[in-house]
């Protein structure tokens, strides 16, 4: 049966960014109209009147394996971050621990409009994330993260180089292209401090093989770079060059520490950032240089990056956070709110290498969808919808999510994961984690 969303505002993000006050036809998973419809045979209806109908939002980093730490790792500096409390948390993680952050963190990203997202595991159990994404019904992009050196890595994530690639090569055998289509990998070696030149070459050349993404750190953290510099005589993006990281199929998180010379590389290469603004504040990380790597023509996205570093997995706080720090560092006409959105819609969806399927809606792609209310008393009385949506709108607004035309969220409610359930095992697997991890 059809699904006609009717009498919405839709924020198309198309070419011409078109907003159209309308309906949206869902037909076989894809959209089929936009405008003014009549539906032609049994149809179900969703009223869509005083809310924006969006395309789903894109989150381009985050870490699902982390939602369980979430209030774990506050108020420290990066590295000491990992090396005192991730990195041993991550290595008491199990199956069902796994699983049970993974399923948190798509409930609270899906239920706030997220229908897409690339994500970043940890090194064990990773089957279970991609097994959650498989069963709430999103869109994903996922690897498990690759380490075999560094600095305070703990025995529990210390893999042998080869045992990572095949480890890795497995799991792209495993799930990519499950779920209808919906699962792909990404192949992720965490970062350079943490990985051995053999395996993020190894890594490179088997996802270029299979036509999938590299997803990686970079230019984080002033003491991350001076640690790369020390180490290996250059800058972390130049060595992650050097070592086959680059072009569109390359998704670097973060960079906020990128300077001119890097952004114009980057640009040239084609190489994907991700821009996490809540986690760089938190960690203190710094204001990435948004306006001027999109003046330069650096393909970018955003993400939430992990639950201990945020402390939330809401795009619609990143989105916010990405216009107005952008108006902070090079004055307020930077990054206006139509901008932005594309940020977090097809821009997302390109830096991912998806736009030709999700990102904006348009007659052929995927119905992939959100629907956001605009008559809350913090977004009317009325406005610019752009403005209303970057500005004044967040995860509370969305009533329904729609993944390749099925409703997975419907009065904010996840229709596939069981809320309470989810968080009462989350509870009792962060308990468990905690007591083996002995902090």
């Amino acid at each position: 049966m059809d699904l006609l969303l009717r009498g919405g505002t839709v924020v198309t993000c198309d070419p011409t960014d078109r907003v159209v006050e309308g309906d949206v036809l869902v037909r076989g998973g894809q959209i089929a109209a936009v405008g003014k419809v009549r539906p032609a045979g049994p149809t179900r209806v969703l009223d869509a009147r005083g809310c924006a109908v969006i395309p789903g939002l894109v989150q381009a980093h985050v870490h699902l394996c982390q939602a369980l730490l979430r209030g774990m790792a506050d108020d420290l500096p990066l590295l000491d971050w990992l090396r005192t409390r991730i990195w041993p948390l991550e290595a008491a993680h199990d199956e069902a621990s796994v699983g049970a952050s993974a399923e948190l963190g798509l409930l609270e990203a899906m239920r706030g409009g997220t229908t897409t997202l690339l994500d970043m595991g940890t090194v064990r159990a990773h089957d279970a994330v991609m097994d959650a994404c498989a069963r709430a019904g999103v869109r994903a992009l996922s690897g498990k993260a690759m380490m075999d050196r560094g600095d305070g890595v703990p025995a529990g994530l210390r893999e042998s180089t080869r045992a990572s690639l095949d480890e890795s090569e497995r799991l792209a055998r495993t799930w990519a292209g499950k779920a209808d289509g919906r699962l792909g990998y990404a192949w992720a070696p965490r970062f350079i401090l943490s990985c051995s030149e053999a395996l993020v070459r190894g890594a490179a050349e088997r996802a270029g093989d299979r036509g999938e993404l590299v997803h990686t750190h970079a230019a984080e953290h002033p003491t991350e770079r001076r640690a790369v510099r020390a180490q290996l005589g250059d800058e972390d993006v130049a060595v992650l060059r050097s070592w086959g990281v680059t072009g569109p199929r390359a998704v670097l998180a973060h960079g906020v520490q990128l300077d001119d010379a890097e952004a114009r590389a980057l640009a040239l290469a084609g190489t994907r950032v991700v821009h996490c603004p809540s986690a760089n504040l938190k960690l203190g990380s710094g204001i990435a240089r948004v306006a001027e790597l999109d003046a330069r023509g650096v393909a970018l996205a955003l993400g939430a990056d992990g639950a201990p570093c945020n402390n939330n997995l809401d795009a619609w706080t990143e989105l916010r956070h990405a216009a107005l720090l952008a108006k902070v560092r090079t004055g307020v006409t930077s990054l206006p709110a139509r901008r932005a959105f594309r940020l977090a819609t097809i821009d997302g969806a390109r830096a991912l290498g998806l736009d030709a399927l999700v990102g904006s809606i348009e007659v052929g792609k995927r119905a992939d969808l959100a629907v956001v209310r605009l008559d809350g008393a913090h977004v009317e009385p009325g406005g610019d919808v752009f403005s209303r949506l970057v500005y004044a709108c967040g995860a509370r607004d969305v009533t329904h999510v729609l993944v390749d035309g099925r409703v997975v969220v419907a009065g904010g409610e996840h229709q596939l994961l069981d809320g309470d359930e989810v968080v009462a095992r989350a509870r009792a697997q962060a308990r468990k984690l905690v007591s083996r991890a002995g902090l």
